[in-house]
């Protein structure tokens, strides 16, 4: 417990290995008398943010986490009865059939996520649980439930470890041991029931009828000093005399000798006592809990929630779909029945490139659901509730139906409305390479998202990495005049924009013959076209050009996989080697500046004028 900044949610982090990448840790962490790093589901976390499907009830939400993580040989009645068990324990059953809600649903209040965020946690009655402020926005009757729950978890022989705010009375008096903190530093340590004593021997007794926890933040809370001065400087407040003893001395003084005095206090050496008692007995090795489903289970699990996610999210494909129809009837009125003229064989080729470029471009709107899908993965992936393989297939399989009706729909209304290529096998192409472009840059898209979780950045990013690709697709300039360092070598040949559109010109003008700017001359064959307008060879397969698009959308996936994993293996190794360095480098500084001579630089004087006989 301590007041906002003091650094709770910074020693939970710390103790679950879940620092931010611009904090390090120094010293030890030592689980059941071992030094070991917590594995994914070894401990459950409960966070600040409530990182929630917004579209599920809480019904629902519960019960696929129960579906992804129990064994796949428990009956059903049994998993529904822990369900429904975890519901009633967490005072959800008035809300169980209500939608988490999101930006287009009104669901849930703030209170009741927070406690659905901690039933999801406490499902699988973890043997180490930590919450950071559990509390927060639930009401003072909540709260006190939130915590019997919790407190009948350690009293099952589990350990909870929480950081509050400032609780009330009633939930305070639940409390087992209180550790309180002030910028960073410990003031008490020890059974919250002998708190009380401890500041009353340290000369700031709790006066009565007030609750300790806000008698305790008061004492140690800086805050209170600037708010006091404040007013008592615009003379807006009235200060009386009382018998506070916080009255005549500041809180930074009044903290500093509460430090102070705990170091050299009884209840500092019980700690220490007790703390080395645990590093001594070697208690038994923390199992990896996790999950305990099969990995079909997960993957058929995670991909059925994805598809109801996507299907209820207005703003997932539906807005999509309406925006890809709007558009691509534009494209068809304004390149309607383009037919086979001179003037057509540019407009086809300018039609191409806007289909494979701009219509494509569009996929970068759905970033903002990517992101909050890596949320709930991060999430659940941290407390061990699935692998990254399941959720990379079940992402995959769960939009597949929704990007091949949007290209196909919108796909079939161009094609039709131009009057490209007849032929059912070249609107099958046209329609195919337009999916495999779509989720190609679907696949791109999440790969940012894994890694950059901003929305304005990912966007940014995503949308440089499409414009330089589509330069290179040989529109704006043609294959065999874009230079080859670099340009053509290799960014043309991973630029999906350069396949689709070769593969897609040859689909369109192959075999057609056009007129010429003189009608006396013979037709131009497609062939010709192919060859000396848009410089691609005729005797290369359009189907190889789909091929790998396909095989784009395989590459981009497995990158997606690559970049999980290795931001959870590789940038933990990185961080913690920077923090050793730090720490190296911060000891040394210390023992230089301890040892360093000092400076004769103020002595220096002009020995021309010291007197000849100066020694």
């Amino acid at each position: 417990m301590g007041p906002s900044g003091s650094g709770k949610s910074t020693l939970l982090d710390a103790l679950a290995g879940r620092l931010a990448a611009n904090a390090f840790l120094s010293g030890t962490v030592l689980l059941n008398g071992r030094k070991a790093n917590l594995s994914f589901g070894a401990a459950a976390y409960v966070t600040q943010d409530d990182n929630l499907i917004g579209t599920l009830t809480v019904r629902e939400t519960i019960s696929y986490s129960a579906s992804l993580r129990l064994p796949d040989n428990m009956p059903r009645e049994e998993k529904q009865a822990l369900v429904e068990g975890t519901i009633v324990e967490m005072g959800l059953q008035d809300c169980a059939d209500t939608v988490v809600g999101n930006w287009h649903l009104r669901g849930i209040s703030g209170g009741e996520k927070r406690r659905v965020s901690i039933a999801l946690e406490i499902l699988m009655r973890p043997r180490l649980l930590f919450l950071d402020e559990p509390t927060s926005g639930l009401d003072s009757a909540s709260a006190f439930f939130v915590t019997e729950t919790l407190r009948g978890l350690a009293r099952d022989g589990r350990t909870v470890i929480a950081s509050v705010h400032q609780p009330s009375s009633e939930v305070f008096l639940l409390f087992d041991c209180l550790y309180l903190l002030s910028g960073g530093k410990t003031v008490y340590f020890g059974k919250a029931s002998e708190a009380c004593e401890f500041f009353a021997q340290a000369g700031f007794p709790c006066p009565p009828m007030r609750n300790p926890s806000d008698h305790f933040l008061r004492c140690i809370n800086s805050d209170f000093d600037k708010v006091k001065a404040t007013l008592k400087g615009s003379m807006k407040t009235r200060f009386e005399r009382s018998d506070d003893p916080l009255e005549n001395i500041t809180t930074s003084e009044a903290m500093r000798r509460l430090i102070s005095y705990y170091q050299h206090s009884q209840y500092y050496i019980n700690a220490q006592q007790k703390v080395d008692e645990m590093a001594r007995l070697k208690g038994t090795v923390l199992d990896s809990g996790g999950s305990q489903a099969s990995f079909l289970m997960q993957a058929f699990t995670l991909t059925k929630r994805s598809f109801i996610n996507m299907s209820r999210d207005f703003g997932y494909y539906w807005l999509r779909l309406i925006i890809y129809i709007v558009v691509t009837l534009c494209i068809g009125t304004i390149y309607l029945n383009v037919g086979t003229g001179y003037s057509s064989i540019l407009a086809r080729g300018a039609c191409a490139s806007f289909i494979f470029g701009f219509v494509t471009f569009m996929s970068i709107g759905g970033f903002p659901s990517f992101v909050e899908d890596m949320k709930v993965f991060q999430r659940e992936r941290l407390n061990g509730h699935y692998g990254v393989l399941a959720f990379v297939i079940s992402n995959t399989l769960s939009a597949m139906p929704f990007l091949i009706l949007i290209t196909f729909v919108s796909g079939t209304l161009c094609y039709f409305m131009v009057r490209l290529h007849p032929g059912f096998m070249h609107y099958l192409f046209f329609v195919l390479a337009l999916y495999a472009s779509v989720t190609v840059v679907e696949s791109l898209m999440m790969a940012i998202a894994s890694v950059i979780p901003n929305f304005l950045m990912g966007i940014i990013i995503g949308a440089g990495i499409q414009g330089i690709f589509m330069l290179v697709s040989g529109y704006f300039r043609l294959p065999h005049d874009i230079p080859k360092p670099f340009w053509r070598y290799p960014m043309s040949y991973i630029s999906f924009h350069y396949w689709a559109l070769q593969g897609q010109y040859q689909n369109d003008l192959k075999g057609l013959l056009f007129d010429n700017q003189d009608d006396e001359l013979p037709k131009i064959p497609g062939e010709f076209i192919l060859e000396n307008v848009f410089q691609i060879d005729v005797n290369r397969s359009k189907w190889l050009d789909l091929a790998v698009l396909f095989s784009m959308i395989v590459i981009y996936r497995l990158l997606f996989f690559v970049m999980i994993k290795i931001s959870e293996d590789v940038t933990p190794w990185v961080r913690r080697y920077i923090a050793q360095r730090r720490v190296q480098n911060r000891r040394q500084r210390k023992v230089e500046l301890a040892t360093r001579t000092p400076s004769l630089r103020g002595y220096v004087v002009d020995v021309a004028s010291l007197p000849a006989d100066h020694p």
